[in-house]
């Protein structure tokens, strides 16, 4: 039997993800390995006869633009208890490449880790993917999947902007991302909405929803004052990633909750809260104005990857066959800031004491991040007071700089 490169995928979709598993099976086909694709991520691998698809030219002429991903993902996580070295021996397995995020590599570098103990020297190479682009690459350096996620945002963004306009409503958005800001930040400074709210803007300040809710009518009432009876703003759902449990269960929020009594978050639009509550107070201050709840989450995440995406997905794709014909293994392949593939150990980009990868989050002190929040947002400063009172009563809360803490 042939050498063997077998491919699976974890986690959730990312735009790109079919171009790299096109470019990995053309590149190792045309290097005379025999190529497979495992179905459902790690979920079958260990099974008595795992789900897969042997991956031919056809096979990846046809998936190259697609987005989605042509091998079916799966979330599952296997314990060390169900490793087994069967399958990497019978089908003679020399490369296990993952794509995937942190959890999907850090189980591939447990796998590898654990043949290594059986004696079999089998290669693992990640392409780390994910839309929230919270991954540590080198600075200025996305994860693949992001640029065509934003695209998509923007798309939707200025379709709902439109219809603020001409509705005359207040549109209340939220976008993926998990703890970090960058999905929500990029479609909101592009799409020049007037409140953009990251989890990174307060710092070491804690997170609720009252802060959150008076950012939101800042705006409102700046842009009133400015002549404009519409908008938008974007939250990231990251916020809830640092926000006290008790916050969320007393937001007056219906959840549902899981069997150790946490709130379920996935179950209800975030949108929908971040709308309701806003609505709640513009009636308690007497300000008319309707709001509308819009979820950027899976619409982003099955898009096909646009022209920035395809090249990199390309360049990573062939970065695997560069790293695994050096002898590469337990690495991440990742692009440096002039397109060089290089490989990226998953001790160097994690917690020593977690061992979990160490996200990538926001640099509030960015030139670039701090000319968004000081000069693109609408909201109100002390300057703004007297127009202010004119269209609600004790504005002074609504003040950014006091909602923040900050000057």
């Amino acid at each position: 039997m042939k050498d063997t490169v077998v491919i699976l995928c974890g986690g959730g979709p990312a735009p790109g993800i079919n171009t790299v598993i096109s470019t990995i099976t053309k590149v190792f086909l045309s290097h005379k390995y025999r190529v497979i694709g495992l179905k459902q991520g790690y979920k079958t691998l260990f099974d008595e006869n795992p789900s897969y698809d042997e991956l031919d030219h056809q096979f990846a002429e046809n998936i190259a633009f697609r987005g989605g991903s042509a091998l079916p993902m799966s979330r599952y996580k296997p314990k060390d208890e169900e490793f087994s070295e069967d399958f990497f021996i019978k089908e003679n397995i020399k490369l296990l490449v993952t794509i995937g995020g942190d959890d999907t590599a850090s189980t591939a570098n447990r796998i590898r880790l654990f043949l290594e103990e059986k004696g079999l020297k089998i290669q693992n190479i990640h392409v780390p993917k994910t839309i929230d682009n919270d991954l540590p690459l080198k600075e200025g350096v996305p994860t693949f999947g992001f640029n065509s996620a934003i695209n998509e945002g923007v798309k939707i963004t200025q379709t709902v902007y439109e219809d603020a306009k001409t509705s005359h409503n207040w549109f209340i958005l939220s976008a993926m991302g998990r703890e970090a800001g960058h999905l929500a930040l990029k479609i909101g400074s592009s799409s020049h909405l007037s409140m953009i709210i990251i989890p990174e803007m307060f710092e070491s300040q804690s997170i609720t929803f009252d802060k959150i809710v008076k950012l939101i009518i800042s705006s409102i009432i700046k842009r009133r004052i400015q002549g404009f009876d519409y908008g938008a703003a974007i939250v990231s759902e990251g916020i809830f990633h640092f926000m006290d449990e008790s916050e969320i269960i007393n937001s007056g929020i219906t959840f549902t909750y899981d069997e150790h009594g946490h709130p379920e978050l996935f179950s209800i639009s975030k949108a929908h809260i971040f709308k309701t509550l806003v609505q709640r107070e513009l009636r308690k201050i007497g300000l008319p104005v309707n709001t509308r709840p819009v979820e950027l989450g899976f619409e982003l995440r099955c898009c096909h990857p646009n022209s920035y995406d395809l090249d990199m997905c390309t360049q990573l794709g062939l970065g695997v066959y560069k790293l695994f014909s050096e002898g590469a293994t337990g690495c991440l392949v990742a692009l440096d800031s002039i397109g060089n593939i290089e490989p990226l150990y998953l001790n160097d980009i994690s917690d020593p004491t977690t061992k979990k990868v160490i996200p990538r989050l926001v640099n509030m002190k960015s030139e670039q991040v701090q000319n968004i929040y000081k000069h693109q947002l609408d909201y109100l400063l002390e300057e703004d007071l007297d127009a202010a009172k004119s269209i609600i009563k004790d504005p002074e809360k609504f003040l950014y700089h006091n909602i923040l803490n900050s000057n």
